[in-house]
């Protein structure tokens, strides 16, 4: 019994952990280059979209890997641009805003971990972007941000923004042309930073400071596209600031969007009180996986549902039901219905053996 209750706690421990080390998140918005042989990777994105109808705000912060010291990230945006440093406090106040509700659940009879099952010890786990002479391609600004340098971008051909971004250094995916003339039919524009170091020869790891891409749109959309050409499975977190409960019209390849707290929120200060204007707004937290990004096949566009039914997720902590000093109720349970039955049995034997000597 002792080693099968080991197995299986052996085995949700595990679950656990690969849940909580989780090996590739999606670039979501668009598709990071590395210059020349060199590697990076998008250890993970957090993307906050603020929308009020007619202009949406991106506000991205990546966590990266790698041995690169420069890199270039493309996004594809369905109108023309602005873009700045965003504040980073806005995901601290979102992730204490969305935290889940924690309560405790007791329960009757023991488990493993509790005595009879254990020993009584429980351990405590629970370089800037030039101008182009190309054609095909039009820079319309361009900003140096902290570590980032900005180019906005247009293009009327595909290949033409290849061809551009190539004789800038950097080697892309051959992939990138075909997944990009979707954008160029809709005439799209782009957003290509270049992530350098202000200190030199220093590689690409870790936090970079927030992006923030504002917008107009009547329509509110998160570019996934570029997605599809990740190699391992992708993650996808957004946090919806809108003026109703959000959620993604399609699946768009993936498996099921799901949604880890919705309710209204008033921020009085700090930069999440400027990104929503000091209102009043809904906020959407969504969470979605893509185990195949290949298949992705298309951007996500968000719609309002039918009703703002809040939610919270809640976490349990389950505890067995203990009364006074921790004596355990099924214990007091058991020994009561031992202490009955022998009661009931000295009485039953006690009459036989009056009847016998009568």
């Amino acid at each position: 019994m002792r080693r099968r209750i080991a197995a299986l706690l052996t085995a949700l421990l595990a679950t656990q952990v690969g849940a909580l080390v989780n090996p590739a998140y999606a670039c979501g918005c668009g598709a990071m280059v590395p210059d020349g042989q060199s590697r990076i990777a998008v250890e993970r994105e957090t993307s906050v979209v603020r929308w009020d109808g007619r202009t949406e705000q991106i506000l991205m912060r990546f966590t990266v890997g790698g041995d690169a010291q420069r890199a270039a990230w493309i996004m594809p945006v369905p109108g023309r641009a602005t873009v700045e440093l965003g504040d980073r406090s806005v995901f601290g106040d979102l992730d204490r805003l969305t935290r889940p509700e924690r309560q405790t659940r007791s329960y009757f009879w023991p488990r493993g971990g509790d005595w009879p099952f254990s020993s009584g010890i429980r351990d405590g786990a629970g370089a800037a972007l030039p101008g182009s002479s190309d054609t095909g391609v039009g820079v319309v600004g361009r900003e140096q941000l902290g570590d980032f340098d900005v180019a906005r971008l247009t293009a009327t051909d595909p290949d033409a923004l290849e061809n551009w971004l190539e004789s800038n250094g950097f080697k892309l995916p051959d992939r990138l042309a075909t997944e990009v003339k979707p954008y160029v039919d809709q005439k799209w524009e782009y957003v290509a930073v270049r992530l350098a170091p202000r200190q030199q020869g220093k590689p690409l790891r870790g936090d970079l400071d927030p992006l923030k891409i504002r917008f107009e749109s009547t329509a509110l959309v998160y570019p996934m596209r570029l997605s599809r050409m990740a190699k391992t499975p992708q993650s996808l977190g957004l946090y919806v600031l809108a003026d109703h409960r959000m959620e993604p019209s399609s699946t768009i390849g993936g498996s099921a969007p799901e949604v880890t707290f919705a309710g209204k929120v008033t921020p009085t200060g700090g930069a999440l009180a400027e990104l929503t204007g000091r209102a009043p707004v809904f906020l959407t937290a969504i969470e979605q996986r893509f185990p195949e990004p290949g298949r992705i096949d298309a951007d996500h566009e968000l719609r309002a549902t039918a009703k703002d039914t809040p939610y919270r997720r809640v976490v349990y902590r389950n505890e067995l039901l203990t009364v006074g000093d921790g004596i355990p109720v099924w214990l007091l349970t058991v020994s009561a219905a031992l202490v009955a039955l022998a009661a009931s049995a000295f009485v039953v034997l006690r009459r036989r053996r009056r009847r016998a000597a009568a």
